[in-house]
């Protein structure tokens, strides 16, 4: 009950009375300190149903200190830690030293960290700084408080008993007379003082304890045998019991105290200004009547208990009663109590009175500022908003947005109208009723008004300006439209003609560059229509520009239709201009440059048209010398070297060509309507054609040598051309495996699968098998022996000089005629002759042919129409016979 139960806080630790921490150095100083604040803590922590056994381990963990601190003061502390690590003790500890020092206690050197590690000194030194506070801080007697009160309340009750005389807390109480008087004088039946002696100080000492513990509820907290046998006992100790005495006994002075400072409190009728400030009242008086009182009522039920049985027991041994400092007495103690149930009486009514008065004004107060704290944050930034110019930088569309905003404003405005009237009533009211802040409620509402008045002058003037800049923007809105449309498709055309007049052309004839000239030419006759849309263009631009200095219009933005500036259109209109000269010069060189390559090709047009069938011509010559068979070979190859002089005369020719194409490749020339013929054709005939007759030559001149090496006769070579030109389909002048292969059974050559079987002769099934077979039914070992001789270098083809090679040396080995007649005569079943019908019946179509074409017709005398003589064909074949 801070209200009524607050006392200046007094510096009752005097600088002489800080606790001298060196003095805890003496052993039996130290133990009467642990065993008396021992047992002072418990006297109190008992009654939350727990103790300590060890002052310096037990408050370590800071829970049983907050406990006690809770205990002593009545408050409540913050909320313990409840963990086990040191940092929670620590924080723990550290709450119970700020509730402590919260209590005006400056507490010197004592830290949470000591405490925690269980530090003895700072640990004593901590609890009589709390016994100091709590326990005789508040000890008052005749002016004088704390250690100073505390004496002189002992000097005054032990005055009248001999052999007492109180000057200090140590050694004046050693003899123990003194605690024994205290006892008596207040509990005389409880001690029979007469029979002490001070000699005796143990049996005083222990009769002042075993009486207290046992009729007081006084703990023993010190020991009889500790305070004789120490010269000075501790002063703290000795301090610590008296004052339980002093509580013990002072029930009664402190019960009036309390009455007197109580009252002042429940008489004091001054109104608050606050609702907060009334309900904090009307919650003190109701702590006063739930928490403070009943304890007191008890107490003075107990004093009175007291006092009844101390005087039935003074009669009862015929003993004086006893009678209580003067205004002490029971009587005084009623007296006060009715004074102070007069003073509560009616306290209560008043407090919830004077609540619901100023919970009415303050329902109207409250009432005002909610509606003026809404109407001042609807109001916030409406007059910035009002005074804003954004319309002069506005374009046309966000100016109508402007004013579709500023027309919503105003319907908003108008709505709130009621709200400014209703702050305005609500104000007149709370003067009437005297409010306590009417001034800075009507300041308030005066503000509120002229800032109403304000905003209905700034939003006419608002309205006005974005009408007139809507009308300016219309007319300008016109004319950049008007302006967009014709300079979007001027600025395409002056984009266009310059791609155009900056376009690199590639041309490759005449014709070409004559229709670019043409173009342009056409191009030219239109600027001059071009440049009256252009001014027509800039004088739109210029007409806005008028109107903006005219109203002083500002055009923060631009043409919101187009990009395109006047500068943009001038520029680009200029640089049209500088290119049109260059495009004529460039037209014109140009023409120059098609004319001289038009000169370039028809001259190597008309050089290759000669050249390329000139060498197409000498190649067919060439292969028709080298299969024709007209005359010897030495008759060939004379006339194959006259080729080759005729050819070799005619480079000159071909060098003249050569410089020509090099021009045509200079001037970057890529194709000729003049000719179908390029260099590149060229050049590769007129290789193949020095190469084919360098081959050819060499050919006939091996075909000599071989020839005269094996004894070949000039019937058999033609037979060898013969029978090669005839499977030469493609006139390659090489056989092809196949090729080859058939070549050599129509020639009767036995390609078996034994290789060793060479008789001389074949007979009919083997001849019979060989020619059916298409000239494919040859064993592939065999084959392949005879391709290995004739393609070494395994090309795949076979040269006419390898075939007179095979054919040589397979003729020099073998003699076939009679075997070939044999197997001829079999087919023809035992004539003299063969038939066209059995030679393509019995052989493929390509050896029936072959035999067909060079067989001569037969006549003997059984001869038959159509007859062939095959003995004749046979023997010619081996060079025999002359077919």
């Amino acid at each position: 009950m801070d209200h009524y139960d607050s006392q200046q806080t007094n510096d009752y630790m005097q600088p002489e009375e800080d606790w001298d921490r060196d003095l805890l150095l003496d052993p039996a100083w130290e133990k009467q300190q642990r065993k008396t604040f021992t047992a002072w803590c418990n006297s109190h922590l008992r009654k939350a149903g727990t103790q300590i056994e060890n002052i310096e381990e037990d408050f370590r963990d800071g829970l049983k200190l907050m406990l006690l601190l809770e205990v002593i003061s009545g408050e409540r502390l913050a909320k313990p830690e409840r963990g086990k690590m040191r940092v929670h003790k620590i924080s723990n500890v550290n709450k119970a030293l700020d509730f402590i020092a919260s209590k005006g206690v400056k507490l010197v050197s004592i830290g949470a960290e000591e405490i925690v590690d269980g530090n003895v000194k700072m640990t004593l030194g901590m609890i009589w700084t709390i016994i100091l506070r709590f326990a005789i801080q508040d000890i008052s007697v005749e002016e004088t408080s704390a250690k100073e009160g505390l004496l002189l309340w002992c000097q005054r009750k032990t005055a009248p008993y001999k052999n007492v005389n109180i000057q200090n807390f140590h050694i004046s109480w050693k003899d123990g007379l003194g605690f024994c008087a205290l006892i008596h004088r207040h509990r005389p039946e409880l001690i029979d003082y007469g029979k002490l002696r001070k000699d005796d100080p143990l049996t005083n000492l222990n009769t002042a304890f075993d009486v207290a513990e046992k009729y007081l509820d006084i703990p023993k907290m010190l020991d009889a045998e500790d305070i004789v046998g120490t010269a000075r006992p501790d002063e703290k100790a000795i301090m610590t019991y008296v004052s339980s005495f002093y509580h013990a006994f002072s029930g009664a002075q402190k019960l009036l105290e309390w009455i007197r400072r109580t009252i002042p409190w429940l008489e004091n009728r001054a109104p608050e200004n606050t609702m907060h400030a009334m309900q904090q009242k009307l919650e003190d008086f109701r702590d006063y009547r739930r928490l403070h009182k009943p304890p007191k009522v008890q107490e003075k039920c107990q004093l009175e208990i007291n006092f009844n049985t101390l005087q039935t027991k003074l009669r009862l041994s015929n003993r004086p009663a006893f009678m209580p400092s003067e205004g002490r007495m029971v009587s005084d103690i009623n007296n006060a109590w009715g004074c102070l149930e007069q003073a509560e009486k009616g306290y209560e009514e008043w407090l919830l009175n004077e609540i619901r008065r100023l919970e009415r004004l303050d329902h109207l107060a409250e009432k005002f500022r909610q509606k003026a704290s809404i109407h001042e944050a609807w109001t916030d930034g409406k007059e910035a908003m009002l005074r804003q110019k954004d319309y002069e930088t506005a374009t046309l569309s966000e100016i109508k947005a402007l004013l579709k905003k500023h027309e919503a404003f105003e319907s908003d405005l108008a709505a709130h109208q009621d709200r400014v009237e209703q702050i305005a009533a609500i104000a007149q009211e709370l003067n009437e009723l005297d409010y306590y802040d009417s001034p800075s409620v009507n300041a308030r509402c005066q503000k509120i008004c002229d800032q109403w008045d304000n905003l209905g002058a700034l939003t006419q003037k608002r309205r006005e300006a974005l009408e007139r800049t809507e009308k300016l923007l219309e007319t300008i809105d016109q004319l950049y439209l008007e302006y967009a449309k014709r300079a979007a498709p001027f600025n395409n055309w002056m984009e266009g003609a310059m791609e155009d007049l900056q376009d690199t052309f590639i041309v490759h004839t005449i014709e070409e560059i004559q229709g670019l000239t043409t173009a342009h030419e056409q191009f030219k006759a239109t600027l001059p229509d071009a440049d009256k849309e252009r001014l027509a263009i800039l004088g739109i631009h210029n007409e806005v520009s008028k109107i903006v200095q005219t109203y002083h219009v500002n055009m923060a933005g631009t043409n919101p239709y187009t990009t395109i500036t006047p500068q943009e259109i001038n520029g680009k209109w200029d640089h049209v201009r500088q290119l049109v000269p260059r495009r004529d010069q460039a037209l014109t060189e140009e023409h120059a440059r098609q004319q001289h390559n038009e000169r370039l090709r028809k001259q190597f047009g008309a050089q290759a048209n000669v050249i390329g069938p000139w060498i197409q011509t000498k190649m067919e010559e060439i292969g028709r010398i080298s299969i024709e068979m007209h005359g010897t070979l030495e008759d060939q190859l004379n006339h194959l070297r006259q080729y080759e002089k005729s050819i070799v005369n005619y480079k000159p020719k071909i060098d003249q060509l050569e410089g020509d194409h090099q021009l045509i490749q200079e001037a970057l020339i890529f194709d000729n309507k003049h000719t179908n013929y390029t260099m590149e054709h060229i050049r590769v005939g007129w290789e193949q054609l020095l190469t084919t007759i360098a081959r050819t030559i060499n050919e006939v001149e091996n075909q000599i040598l071989t020839r005269d090496a094996k004894g070949i006769s000039q019937e058999q070579m033609n037979e060898f051309r013969a029978s090669f030109n005839h499977f030469d389909r493609d006139h390659s002048g090489t056989l092809g495996p196949e090729e080859f292969k058939a070549c050599l059974i129509s020639l009767g050559y036995d390609i078996g699968n034994d290789p060793q079987k060479k008789t001389g002769m074949m007979d009919t099934d083997d001849f019979r098998a060989c020619l059916i077979s298409m000239g494919y039914n040859m064993g592939e070992a065999e084959f392949a022996r005879i391709m290995s001789i004739v393609d070494p270098n395994r090309l795949g083809v076979v040269t006419f000089q390898a075939f007179i090679d095979f054919m040589s040396r397979e003729t020099a080995d073998t003699d076939t005629a009679d075997q070939v007649m044999a197997s001829f005569k079999i087919l023809a079943g035992d004539k003299n002759y063969i038939t066209v019908d059995e030679l393509r019946r019995e052989l493929p179509p390509d050896q029936a042919e072959y035999c067909i074409a060079r067989m001569a017709p037969y006549t003997g005398p059984d001869a038959v129409p159509g007859a062939l003589d095959y003995m004749s064909f046979s023997t010619a074949l081996y060079g025999e016979s002359d077919l």
